[in-house]
């Protein structure tokens, strides 16, 4: 799975993502599930819009009773009833500058920080949705797509966040339906040879604590 990541813009982070120019987006270095960052959707053109980590499958009747889902396995989207509508109609890119996994190593875990060396910035696979309240309020929602982990990630998890190479980010936003034939390229696991991992600080367990020593390698480790 995916249950924490980072996502630090660079300065072209608009021109990066065919996004309309815009106000500057804080760095955060602990996002967890439940707290809301950038997203971004097709419209006319790319768009990036906040909404809160935890998707909400559409038939729920009231949005504050749902359970949220975080992550969604590449190969059952469109067997799941809570993702077939999602992933034909609302399809996103999640920005991130990296991702956190834990390695069990005796009675503790300790958390690894993953990144793209010659990406500061990439894009997740990601599937939003939003609903409606009692009283007209609208909540935007939206889970990371997870798929088999590559050499590197499978040390550390049995799951890893489905990487978007750029040539392909494009083809996860555009408009038209996706088939069963197009998912397995658009969502195989990302070249472990172009990531690295590094052991972390445990400061990063707890979602309150943000700042960029949390991606700092531990003693021993330093790049």
């Amino acid at each position: 799975m995916c249950g924490r990541f980072t996502i630090i813009p660079t300065v072209d982070f608009h021109e990066r993502f065919s996004l309309p120019r815009g106000p500057a987006i804080a760095p955060r270095y602990n996002v967890a599930p439940g707290q809301e960052v950038p997203v971004i959707v097709r419209g006319d053109g790319n768009r990036l819009v906040p909404m809160v980590w935890g998707f909400i499958a559409p038939f729920v009747q009231d949005p504050a009773t749902g359970r949220p889902v975080i992550n969604a396995r590449a190969e059952t989207l469109l067997e799941k009833p809570s993702f077939r509508g999602a992933v034909q109609e609302r399809r996103c890119l999640v920005p991130a500058s990296g991702f956190y996994e834990w390695k069990k190593e005796g009675r503790r875990k300790v958390p690894f920080y993953l990144r793209l060396p010659g990406e500061p910035v990439f894009a997740i696979a990601g599937l939003w949705g939003v609903l409606r309240d009692a009283a007209g309020g609208e909540h935007r929602t939206f889970a990371i797509i997870t798929t088999e982990p590559n050499r590197l990630v499978a040390s550390l998890h049995d799951r890893m966040p489905a990487i978007l190479p750029r040539g392909k980010e494009g083809a996860w936003l555009r408009p038209s339906p996706i088939t069963p034939a197009d998912l397995p390229s658009l969502l195989a696991p990302y070249p472990a040879g172009e990531m690295d991992a590094y052991p972390v600080s445990g400061r990063v367990n707890d979602p309150g604590n943000d700042g960029p020593d949390l991606i700092r390698p531990l003693p021993g480790f330093e790049k």
